[in-house]
């Protein structure tokens, strides 16, 4: 299977996720935390995490998606990830997804890994439109977001069912011309 191209940032390398990922990724998906707005339940076994990896192979596989891994620079061990998910090439968008180590939560990181995947999507997928749905009460990521040009469309209310609820989300889009005057 193809690798993902990888990307430095000034802080940051975001890379392909593979199995040697697994437990610095159980870190992470095992803080409830970090999972409460996911739509998964906390990691409790290393086969959990198995499950998410199989899907970043799955989605890149299928051509509806892709995911990177994000590592600082003086380390290989992956703190979070952040990519595509429900790409429609057709229609030239896709849906960005992102989760970070609550241990570098507040520094600016997941702002600067969606830079290196806008770039990326824009300019080499063609993507005329990103969008991002995120819960209602996720506020950090509201915010985040938005400081990164991300304009609030609407609600979409029982839009998601998970962990046995139905979830109301916020319809966010970023647009390739206004991605190009930040």
């Amino acid at each position: 299977m193809k690798q993902l191209p990888t990307f430095e940032t000034e802080r940051l390398i975001l890379r392909d996720v593979e199995e040697k990922d697994l437990n610095a990724m159980f870190d992470y998906l095992s803080d409830r935390e970090v999972v409460k707005h996911m739509g998964l339940a906390p990691a409790v076994f290393l086969e959990d995490v198995r499950n998410e990896l199989d899907w970043y192979t799955s989605i890149k596989e299928e051509g509806t998606g892709m995911r990177w891994g994000i590592t600082l620079k003086n380390t290989d061990q992956m703190i979070g990830s952040c990519g595509f998910l429900n790409r429609a090439p057709k229609h030239h968008r896709a849906e960005i997804g992102f989760e970070l180590s609550r241990n570098h939560w507040g520094r600016g990181i997941a702002s600067e890994a969606i830079h290196a995947v806008l770039s990326y999507g824009f300019q080499k997928l063609g993507l005329e439109r990103v969008e991002a749905l995120i819960e209602t009460e996720n506020l950090a990521s509201q915010n985040m977001v938005e400081r990164n040009g991300f304009q609030r469309e609407g609600l979409l209310r029982h839009y998601e069912y998970t962990l046995g609820n139905f979830d109301d989300l916020l319809m966010y889009s970023l647009l390739r011309s206004e991605w190009k005057h930040r």
